[in-house]
């Protein structure tokens, strides 16, 4: 049986170089998403979004994949890399939008739409992938619902506030899941107007999964934001946009594990969280000490079933044949 391995604290050039020597000795490459812990940030070989990363693996010649993040990513990256083993060091690492819907909740949901063409976030499980007929990332939702004809019913999931985002911005009517990321509903209208009042001259960052970005595009609308300084962006989008600002200031409205990578991308400017709250649990499962003992143990394998794996790459197939989805993807 695995068990984890606790070691006392250590000094991050200890765990660094402990991390390297077992990351040799597996012939691992080590994934971590931007929301994740500073010090798993900066020991990973690649930081992004979970698409992004995900990309990066299957094209890696590593044997073993380390994703610090949640399962579903683990999930996505073994679609994508099958022959690779891919662990993730904090099984528990679940994901609350992932889970607000299900393979069996989406197949009758199918039922009562005949026809109907499934647009699935990248934030869902492989079974629900395989269910879905195309798979988007907030980055290119909108690019992926204009290329469904006109006409065509679409179900959209499982993010409420990204649907209802793509919906204002294409046009198009969308039947939308009404799930939600916790801690992105948890940044709310009140949060975004508050901070706005006491940082006026800031640029906005808004990740379109948040609840303040209908409040924020109304607020455009009237006048109340700066067209100009107010970006509804991917986390990824948001490292680019942090390099370009130069010695300003941000407001950052999503998880706050970005601030990280927003400060190492530009330590001139200033970043603030609109809500410092909004702190995901299950991101920050991957301690120090759970990737060492994933690591020496090689605990936990994450595996997706064939038939499951082979619907579910089709799903993202069909998203990158429309146009690549840049690093920027979640």
């Amino acid at each position: 049986m695995t068990t984890e391995t606790l070691a006392p604290p250590l000094s991050y050039a200890s765990f660094e170089a402990e991390v390297r020597r077992l990351a040799k000795a597996r012939d691992a490459v080590i994934l971590a998403h931007n929301y994740q812990l500073p010090w798993i940030q900066d020991v990973a070989d690649h930081v992004g979004d979970s698409l992004a990363l995900s990309r990066i693996a299957a094209s890696s010649n590593a044997k073993t994949i380390v994703f610090c993040g949640v399962h579903f990513m683990a999930e996505t990256a073994k679609i994508l890399a099958p022959d690779r083993t891919v662990l993730l060091p904090a099984k528990e690492a679940g994901c609350s939008l992932a889970d607000s819907i299900t393979a069996d909740q989406l197949v009758a949901w199918k039922a009562e739409h005949p026809g109907a063409v499934v647009v699935a976030y990248v934030n869902t499980s492989a079974a629900v992938k395989a269910e879905s007929d195309i798979c988007c990332t907030s980055s290119n939702a909108v690019e992926v619902v204009e290329s469904i004809p006109e006409g065509t019913e679409i179900l959209f999931l499982p993010d409420f506030f990204l649907g209802s985002h793509v919906a204002r911005t294409t046009g198009r009517h969308l039947e939308i899941w009404l799930g939600e990321c916790h801690v992105h509903a948890g940044i709310d209208p009140t949060s975004l107007k508050e901070k706005v009042a006491e940082h006026p001259d800031a640029t906005l960052f808004i990740h379109p999964e948040c609840g303040c970005t209908s409040t924020a595009l109304y607020l455009l609308g009237k006048g109340e934001l700066p067209m100009e300084r107010t970006k509804i962006l991917s986390t990824g989008s948001m490292v680019d946009a942090a390099r370009e600002l130069g010695t300003g200031s941000a407001l950052v409205a999503t998880e706050t594990g970005i601030i990280h990578q927003l400060e190492k991308a530009n330590p001139r400017a200033r970043f603030s969280a609109v809500n410092s709250a909004a702190v995901c649990r299950f991101m920050k499962m991957t301690t120090p000490e759970r990737l060492l003992n994933c690591l020496r143990e090689g605990s936990y394998e994450v595996t997706v079933d064939e038939a499951t794996r082979l619907r579910a790459l089709a799903s993202v197939q069909r998203m990158i044949a429309i146009g690549s989805p840049s690093s920027s993807g979640e």
